[in-house]
């Protein structure tokens, strides 16, 4: 099947896995989008929201349609990298056996993974770098295509263990999940309370999600694209002497190499599924906000003024 085909496919069965979803999660479309995106790149992702947002079930939506194994794991203060990873048992040959742990599955549910010590994150960090683990010596691949979404509490931050700004690197996207409006709310207290339960049908499996991977990856980029990609990028370094005035006024840290690299990814997933053979700037600028905000750090000047990251991300733009 020739790559003009197979993105002709890949918009339709994005629109059909829309659908799908949209039985069972109402309104969120950003999200959603932004969930796949990060699917058909290979990437992971952050979703930052209040609880009750349906967090858990849009997840468990997403990996049924894609036809994937899922599992969640709750991050609380005791657990520990064995509960996650798995560990060796004796069994009753006197031999040692692994036992594997919740992370070997195609999609991982990281519950609440600021409310972890350091040392289970990293554990968990590793697996989502190197697609592998290593236990007693052994390494053992994790199954493909393989994706983290954690999910992290905004507004409750006692007794958490914040991620360092490496550790946040490692996640393509940071999504913000935003209250229902109304008529979203209303819709959503009369599909919850009743006894009707929508099926849910699975359009993909692992070979075509990988297929999709590799497909992404061949899209070609112009050179302008990259360019400006990098440019963007380059633009929220308030430590250079290229810094503008707005970046050296608000903004501590900017992004690092790898924001350009998932900058580029997304924009090539996003002209995908808008059935584009190529990215242009738009797409870029279309991924721009779930790429950058959680890799600038912003200083006590933006916060005295109530300057978000989506207000300088915007203003770069």
């Amino acid at each position: 099947m020739s790559d003009v085909t197979a993105i002709h496919n890949l918009v339709e069965k994005h629109l059909a896995l829309k659908g799908e979803i949209a039985k069972v999660i109402v309104g969120q479309t950003e999200v959603v989008e932004q969930i796949l995106l990060s699917v058909y790149t290979g990437g992971h992702s952050l979703l930052i929201g209040v609880p009750g947002l349906a967090k858990t079930l849009m997840v468990n939506t997403i990996a049924q349609t894609l036809g994937l194994d899922f599992k969640r794991i709750q991050f609380t203060p005791d657990l520990m990298p064995s509960d996650i990873l798995g560990s060796e048992i004796l069994d009753q040959n006197r031999t040692f056996k692994f036992i594997k742990g919740p992370i070997f599955s195609n999609i991982i549910l990281a519950d609440e993974i600021n409310r972890t010590p350091p040392k289970t994150q990293a554990a968990l960090l590793e697996a989502m770098q190197e697609r592998s683990v290593t236990i007693a010596g052994e390494n053992y691949k994790l199954p493909a295509p393989y994706f983290v979404l954690a999910t992290q509490n905004p507004i409750e931050q006692e007794g958490t263990y914040p991620l360092p700004e490496a550790q946040l690197d490692r996640f393509m996207f940071a999504i913000e999940l935003k209250y229902p409006s109304i008529s979203e709310e209303v819709a959503i207290v009369k599909a919850t309370t009743s006894d009707l339960r929508n099926q849910i049908n699975a359009l993909f499996n692992a070979e075509e999600i990988i297929a999709v991977q590799q497909l992404v990856r061949r899209i070609p980029v112009p050179d302008n694209v990259v360019d400006y990609a990098v440019r963007l990028v380059n633009s929220t370094r308030a430590n250079l002497d290229t810094a503008s005035e707005y970046v050296k006024q608000y903004i501590d840290w900017g992004a690092g190499p790898r924001a350009s690299q998932n900058l580029i990814l997304g924009a090539k997933a996003h002209a995908a599924i808008k059935g584009k053979f190529s990215p242009d700037i738009e797409d870029v600028k279309a991924v721009a906000l779930g790429i950058l905000r959680h890799r600038i750090i912003k200083n006590y000047k933006a916060e005295a003024e109530g300057i978000s990251e989506d207000d300088i991300i915007r203003q770069l733009l």
